[in-house]
């Protein structure tokens, strides 16, 4: 009879830890992102939480039944967030190239490419004119990623050329320091630069030519496919049905999807 029992208990025991392996229909969904990345999340006039990335995990918790927690943090410190548990995924332009094999990704979503934003009438047209200029970009971004990438041997030698590049925590500091004159370029996101600068009215401009082209996914911890499996599944239904392309247009950003195509 104990020995039923205890095969009982184990039993019920090991249900409880599986179930715990994977997303409930009843549980949160604790989504990681930078609240100063417009127009993919950050912090409205309101003082909302808001964006494209973050519509979509509502939509998606929405068909799950999950309750969605909108949780900022700080860039640079995303691993440990993901790691820890504190977040359940690293959702916010979040890009996929040259960290194919440092998480378990979505389907990539959006294609977007890494440009530099400068004042209009600097006399900065190219990447040569860059040469001697100080130049603004955001700690452990994308764009910080292909300045310093050493298979690219011409964005490193352009990065050498600058007068100096400063690292900001978020891009609103980095436009206020352009439009004071302390920095001359920011190299960043297009889909973000495309917004700071609508949101600012006219000044500033984009130069023609692409620093880098990525594409940006949901991140997850290293091997948690379940929890991956059942955000896809979901996008996937989202962009079947026409609801993500919908989301996508009330953000400016039908042009960038590539999700369905």
């Amino acid at each position: 009879m104990k020995k039923k029992l205890a095969v009982l208990l184990v039993t019920c025991l090991m249900g409880v830890l599986m179930a715990g392996c994977g997303k409930k229909e009843d549980s949160t969904f604790t989504v990681g992102f930078d609240a100063a990345f417009p127009p993919y999340g950050y912090m409205d006039d309101n003082g909302e939480y808001v964006g494209f990335d973050l519509d979509l995990a509502a939509e998606v918790c929405e068909r799950n039944n999950w309750t969605l927690v909108k949780q900022p943090i700080d860039w640079d410190s995303k691993d440990m967030e993901l790691s820890s548990g504190s977040i359940d995924c690293i959702w916010n332009g979040f890009t996929v190239n040259g960290r194919e094999d440092k998480y378990t990704w979505s389907s990539p979503y959006v294609d977007n490419s890494q440009v530099f934003v400068v004042a209009e009438g600097s006399g900065i047209a190219e990447f040569s004119d860059l040469a001697g200029k100080a130049v603004g970009v955001q700690r452990d971004s994308s764009a910080l990623s292909a300045l310093n990438n050493e298979e690219e041997p011409d964005n490193i030698a352009l990065r050498d050329s600058f007068g100096n590049l400063t690292e900001y925590a978020d891009y609103n500091t980095a436009f206020m320091d352009l439009e004071a004159g302390a920095i001359d370029a920011i190299a960043m996101d297009i889909g973000v630069a495309k917004y700071q600068i609508e949101s600012r009215g006219t000044g500033f401009v984009i130069l023609d030519k692409y620093l880098a082209t990525e594409q940006y996914a949901v991140g997850f911890l290293l091997g948690n496919d379940e929890l991956r499996d059942q955000v896809e599944k979901t996008l996937q239904e989202m962009a079947a049905d026409g609801t993500f392309a919908e989301i996508a247009e009330k953000w400016g950003l039908s042009d960038s999807i590539c999700l369905g195509k």
